[in-house]
Parts: structure tokens; C-alpha cells; sequence
């Protein structure tokens, strides 16, 4: 879609391109992110898309028009390159199968392309292609959003759920190690939801992983205390999809675990341009992310540490330019301020979730009532005995004086603070102020006692690491 693969990741006519056409600077600040796992291709494009044309010599592959978003596809970007630019920022592959105008056989051939190793047809054209080792692509989403009208091939839930199960019977017989996805409801405000869910996970529970969720917030209504809260829809929303994992698997008696993968989220709301008028790399959805969107941002990698017992994989949508907070252009890069949250979480959540209890002064907002001023998730990794704690003070005003406290009686000490903050929610980075917002190095507080105090200004994201010595 738009300029996210071309002009972004992928620009052999920028002087910023390595001899892959790679742009290193996006290399460079997506390593600094710190991704574990990269979907491909994503969105309503999956749905008619042929493998085959992005795979061979380039010379060879043939344009066409891609009728998602009605730009040109030129395929000088496929499943190969893709895999190039996972081991170049050193996250996993997850790659889509096409449940649209595609079939269970070209699901089936993908993953014998991809993750056998030799001595069959599909196997050693990837020899020919240049690729003698096998991928080992481990995850696999089974399609994109099939519950939404506008999907090219969409279908009902049964139908669905026969097809994906019977794609899925035969990927697995390929590679029995990979782990696959089923398309959830596009958004929870389908008039499908959570039905569509309930209906394909009895069908195909027991060859299915995971389960996918989207989600894209916004602040239409400018209403900034209520999308400042919107936390509270995100985690209600895990909390409805948790239940009906339940409820199928207890309605199946079934000893198999299906656990939840949210592949598409982000904030997208500002109305650019969705359509390529049948242009190679449009510039569509390339949205300038401010404060509070970044702020939101913080709040769904809380409740993504906050659900982690189910919430296993989450993948935003998209990583450049396209509902981005990565804008590319020829010579430069441009990083929104949403980018250095993301960063802190990626890079410092490690080990296991903490449940914190938190006591803050409420926030009044008119969508979800009043709600903690503070928004707070923690983590620990026992082997490296760092932790880390993200909170943020989505008050508009007020500034929130609070103590941390650890409960389990052993010494902790705190090793570093950041923090992301500004007086006006709709305030941004530009090219010609970058460094407007960014995450700051703060005076770290002291323990006394296995507590410590801080204050909180409002509009904040604050990130301390902890280590027990």
C-alpha cells in the first residue's frame, strides 16, 4: 500500500540505498526499534496477490494493477526480498496467504516454496531463484479481514472458516512446525463481531495458533481526554476475544490453545488520500502523528505487556510512511514522535509482565467515564534481573505525584529514566523541527525502602529500568 515497501523499505533510486535497494537509514532506525516479528503482505492487498508474481528475475515480473488500492504493483519486491529484509533487521518473517482470489493449493505451494529444503518442484525453483536454504518461515496468517464486504473474495464466516481450515490441513502437512493465524473481525464494531470469531474458531480451532485481531483508533471527534482513554477500548476488546477462545474451546472439548495475534493496529483518522488513481508507490495514509497520538500509542504497548497471558503477537500497521510514524523522503527520514515510544517499550519490555496495581486520581472523559489518571504496565526478566516500568499521565493538566512500590522485599535499584512529554496534545515533529518530540534522559529517582516517588507532568510517557542487584 502506498509508499510503505516502495520509497520506503525498498528505494534503489535513493543515495540512501544499499546494494539491495534497501534504504539504510530505514534499516538503521528500524534496527534501533527493535522488531521480533514482521508481517508481509498484510492488508487488502493480500487478498489479490499471486506469489508468483514477486518471485524469479525481476526483469521478468510482471506489473499489475492492485485493486486494494488502485495503484500499480510492480513485484520488484516479493516474498524473497522480504525474507532478505527480516534477517537485515533481524526479526521473523510472518507471511500472508491470499483467502481472496487465491486457493488452498497456493497456500500449500508458499510454504513448500519457502520451507522445504530440497528435491521437490516448488522446493528448488527457490533454488533457482537464487535461495538454496530454505526460509523456515514459522508464522502464517491465513488470509486478511475475509469478514469485511470490501475484501477482494471476502466470505462469510462458515465459508471461511471451511476454507482456512482445509488451507491450514495442508500448510501444516508441509511443515508441521509452523504455526498459523486465522482471520479474526476486522475491527470490533463490525456487526459480525464477535459471531464471525465464534463461528471460524469452532470450524478450524484445532489447526489454527492464533487468532487475529485489528483495530485502528483515533480522535474524530477531538476529543482528546476520551481518545487519551482509549486503553480502556483496547483492553475491553482483548477481554471479549479472550472469552470467546473460552468459550470454543470449551464448547469443543478441546485440549489444543489458540491465543490471540494483533497484526494490524495504529492510529489512523486524518483522511489522506486512500486510492493510487493506478500510480506506482502513491503517496496514500501518510498521516503526521503528534503528541497524543503518541501517547495513545504508549497506552496499547501497556495493555499489550497487561494481556500478555493471551496477546502473543502484535504487529503494527504499517512500519514506513504508510500510517507511519517513519516518513521517508529521497535523501532523509523523518521520525514521528509516536516512533520513540514504540522504541523504549520494544527495546526494554523483556521477561515477563508484572501485574501492577495502580491507585491514581481519576480523569473525567465522556466516552468511558472517569479512569486512572495513570496508565502503568511493568515488566522482569528473572535470568538478566532487569526490569522496566511504562507510565503514562494521560491527564491534560495536572500533574501526578506517585510511589512505586515493590512488594516482594528484596533490594531493587533504578538504573535509568526517559521520558516523552510537551504541553500541547496536537504538537509534531516536521522536517524542519525532527527533534521536537523525542524521549529525553530524566534525573532517575532514588529507592528508599523498596520505594520511590516521581513526579508525572501531564501529556507524558515516562520509562524507568529497575535492576536487583
Amino acid at each position: 500500500m502506498g509508499r510503505c515497501v516502495y520509497e520506503g523499505i525498498y528505494d534503489p533510486a535513493s543515495p540512501l540505498a544499499d546494494e539491495n535497494g534497501l534504504r539504510t537509514d530505514v534499516l538503521e532506525a528500524l534496527r534501533e526499534q527493535a522488531y521480533t516479528v514482521m508481517r508481509y503482505p498484510g492488508g487488502n492487498f493480500l487478498s489479490g496477490y499471486n506469489w508468483l508474481d514477486g518471485v524469479g528475475p525481476k526483469e521478468k515480473r510482471p506489473s499489475r494493477r492492485e485493486l486494494a488500492w488502485q495503484s500499480i504493483e510492480t513485484n520488484q519486491f516479493g516474498t524473497n526480498e522480504f525474507v532478505d529484509f527480516c534477517t537485515a533487521i533481524d526479526a521473523a518473517p510472518m507471511l500472508g496467504v491470499n483467502m481472496g482470489t487465491g486457493t488452498i493449493q497456493s497456500a500449500s505451494d508458499l510454504v513448500e516454496y519457502c520451507n522445504v529444503e530440497s528435491g521437490t518442484y516448488w522446493s528448488d525453483l527457490r533454488a533457482q531463484h537464487g535461495y538454496r536454504q530454505p526460509h523456515n518461515v514459522r508464522y502464517w496468517c491465513v488470509g486478511n479481514e475475509m469478514d469485511g464486504p470490501w475484501q477482494i473474495g471476502h466470505l462469510d464466516a462458515e465459508a471461511y472458516g471451511k476454507k482456512a481450515l482445509e488451507a491450514a490441513k495442508m500448510m501444516k502437512w508441509q511443515d508441521p512446525t509452523i504455526q498459523t493465524i486465522l482471520c479474526g473481525s476486522s475491527s470490533n464494531s463490525m456487526v459480525t463481531y464477535p459471531d464471525w470469531d465464534r463461528i471460524a474458531l469452532e470450524i478450524a480451532w484445532e489447526h489454527m495458533d492464533y487468532h487475529s485481531m485489528h483495530y485502528y483508533a483515533g480522535n474524530r471527534e477531538n476529543d482528546t481526554a476520551s481518545y487519551l482513554a482509549s486503553a480502556v477500548a483496547f483492553e475491553q476488546y482483548v477481554d471479549v476475544l479472550e472469552g470467546t477462545l473460552r468459550y470454543v474451546k470449551a464448547k469443543r472439548r478441546s485440549q489444543h490453545d489458540v491465543y490471540l495475534s494483533w497484526d494490524e493496529w495504529q492510529v489512523w483518522y486524518k483522511g489522506d488520500p486512500l486510492q493510487g488513481n493506478w500510480t506506482e508507490a502513491p503517496h496514500l495514509a501518510e498521516e503526521i502523528y503528534n503528541l497524543e497520538d503518541a501517547l495513545v500509542v504508549a497506552q496499547w504497548l501497556n495493555v499489550f505487556l497487561r494481556k500478555s497471558h493471551v496477546l502473543k503477537i502484535a504487529c503494527v500497521a504499517q512500519i514506513v510512511n504508510v500510517i507511519s510514524w517513519l516518513h521517508t523522503r529521497q535523501d532523509g527520514l523523518l521520525k514521528q514522535p509516536s516512533y520513540y515510544a514504540f522504541k523504549l517499550v520494544s527495546n526494554l519490555a523483556r521477561g515477563e509482565a508484572l501485574d501492577v496495581l495502580v491507585k491514581a486520581p481519576a480523569v473525567e472523559t465522556k466516552e468511558y467515564g472517569d479512569v486512572p489518571a495513570l496508565d502503568v504496565s511493568a515488566s522482569y526478566d528473572a535470568q538478566t534481573q532487569q526490569g522496566a516500568i511504562f507510565l503514562v499521565n494521560r491527564g491534560l493538566t495536572d500533574v501526578v505525584t506517585t510511589e512505586v512500590i515493590w512488594q516482594d522485599g528484596k533490594e531493587v535499584k533504578l538504573e535509568q529514566a526517559w521520558q516523552l512529554a510537551g504541553t500541547d496534545p496536537k504538537e509534531c515533529n516536521s522536517w524542519e523541527e525532527p527533534n521536537r518530540l523525542v524521549a529525553n534522559a530524566i534525573p532517575v529517582p532514588e529507592v528508599v525502602n523498596g520505594r520511590s516517588t516521581i513526579s508525572l507532568p501531564p501529556l507524558s510517557f515516562t520509562v524507568l529500568t529497575t535492576r536487583t542487584p
